[in-house]
């Protein structure tokens, strides 16, 4: 199924239906990759992460905590993020891409540190699913006001 899923999200299967979840793993890969890019993966990433999904997908904490392993699985099997923000491209209009970008970035600063790696991915995941450095900024102050 694992193996499906990333094949699915990689356009090798790009004609056969899109398995029911493939919006909300896409989402929750990302949000993994996040937190893991700056080589921790601490229980206040896991938190948000699972507040950020219960939220925006409206899952119960054992469908996110599902979803959240399934994405740790994918992100340690994939080497690229394109896949993932192709599904969220395709799947959501220009306000919700903007609330990925904004979920991301509740992630990265969840620890109160910024690492390189962590911006960098939010900026290129940005300018996968057509956000704009303006709008990721915008995003960014947002996080940073609620926290």
């Amino acid at each position: 199924m694992l193996d499906k899923i990333k094949s699915m999200l990689s356009g090798s299967q790009a004609n056969e239906a899109k398995p029911p979840r493939s919006l909300e793993l896409a989402a929750s890969a990302l949000l993994v990759e996040a937190a893991v890019m700056d080589g921790t993966f601490d229980e206040g990433e896991l938190k948000v992460i699972t507040s950020l999904l219960c939220e925006r997908f409206s899952l119960n904490t054992d469908e996110a905590a599902e979803l959240i392993n399934d994405a740790k699985k994918v992100v340690e099997g994939s080497i690229e993020i394109y896949g993932f923000a192709r599904t969220i491209k395709d799947s959501m209009d220009h306000a919700e891409r903007v609330e990925i970008i904004e979920m991301l970035w509740r992630v990265v600063l969840a620890d109160g540190t910024l690492d390189d790696y962590e911006s960098n991915l939010i900026r290129r995941v940005s300018g996968l699913i057509y956000v704009s450095d303006r709008e990721s900024g915008d995003a960014r102050k947002r996080v940073l006001e609620n926290i």
